[in-house]
């Protein structure tokens, strides 16, 4: 584009909207893609416009809009939807519930071209329809088209962003302990888990009290399985004393411990494995006392169909200390970010 004289720029195309603000009212006097005309000219000069921004043939620039729009396209979201162009930029926005995913590496890479801005909610983050997910502009009001063309080079074959819907899950709840088993004391995981679980598409089929005994946990974990479950959640004996029983239960039962403790507090002895492609995790105490522990945290990955890795787990220790705020912000804090 180049800077021209409003005399001047007569049969000329306009490379920006020219906005009018009188008596109350603001709105484009004109617009993007207007052939200056003689007639133009005093109206031009009445709102203080004495040079305006015209295209140039050959320059190999793009509009802001424009830009926006194909960084947009480069970018496919299934279950969220861009808003049309405004003020340069296109927005995000989730049509459902799920994970957010980003491909950190590859946003740093756009963000590194030059005049490209993306910017997004953080990679493992819980939305809710309507949510903003990234918004994408460029800085000035034009650029060359290469930038562009560079970044749809980069997204092909990758994916930037990405919502995961929750899946359908049948869960399977044990709890362990025997001053619960023998009506010593009220058992007070089931509530929370039966709250939590509303939050997802989820059928629990069943909830099984166990003595500390091998056997009746590994026993009633088996029992939910052929129920078809396919989520095992435990809870009780989940320390590291001689007699909590239940991470060798979860181990005799065959399935292969990512890990046992996680860098992340509250819910520090976490446990979590997988008994083939079935997610299982042993919950600590403070889920019951607490209203955001890592629990809620891991729970939409694996709505999600996300297979935790050990890698994943590690880096719960960056963003893994809770605040313990008074009035509970979770997902809207630094607690979970990873």
């Amino acid at each position: 584009m180049k800077k021209i004289r409003v005399q001047d720029a007569v049969g000329m195309t306009l490379c920006h909207d020219i906005t009018k603000m009188v008596d109350g009212f603001k709105g484009a006097a004109f617009k993007r893609g207007h052939v200056i005309t003689e007639e133009d000219v005093p109206a031009l000069l009445d709102i203080g416009k004495q040079n305006v921004f015209v295209w140039e043939e050959n320059a190999g620039e793009l509009h802001e809009e424009d830009c926006a729009l194909r960084m947009a396209a480069m970018a496919p979201v299934p279950g969220a939807e861009y808003t049309p162009p405004s003020e340069g930029k296109v927005l995000l926005i989730a049509r459902e519930r799920g994970m957010f995913r980003v491909d950190t590496e590859l946003l740093r890479e756009l963000n590194a071209i030059g005049d490209i801005t993306i910017s997004t909610l953080p990679d493992h983050y819980p939305v809710e329809p309507g949510a903003r997910l990234a918004s994408m502009r460029i800085v000035p009001l034009v650029t060359q088209e290469s930038q562009i063309l560079e970044a749809e080079r980069l997204c092909q074959g990758r994916r930037l962003l990405d919502l995961r819907p929750y899946r359908p899950r049948k869960i399977g709840v044990v709890i362990t302990g025997s001053e619960v088993y023998n009506g010593r004391i009220q058992d007070k995981f089931e509530p929370v888990v039966r709250r939590k679980m509303e939050r997802y598409p989820a059928q629990i089929v069943g909830v099984t009290i166990c003595d500390d005994d091998l056997d009746m946990i590994v026993g009633a974990a088996r029992a939910h399985l052929e129920q078809g479950a396919d989520f095992l959640i435990f809870t009780g004996g989940m320390s590291v004393d001689p007699d909590d029983l239940t991470p060798t239960a979860i181990r005799r039962l065959g399935a292969q411990v990512v890990t046992h403790g996680v860098p992340s507090q509250p819910g520090n002895m976490t446990l979590v494995a997988y008994l083939g492609d079935i997610p299982i995790l042993g919950v600590p105490g403070a889920a019951i006392s607490l209203p955001t522990t890592i629990f809620d945290v891991l729970l939409p990955q694996i709505f999600a169909g996300d297979r935790l890795t050990r890698r994943d787990l590690i880096n719960l220790g960056d963003g893994g200390l809770c605040q313990m705020c008074k009035a509970c912000h979770y997902p809207n804090c630094t607690f979970g970010r990873y």
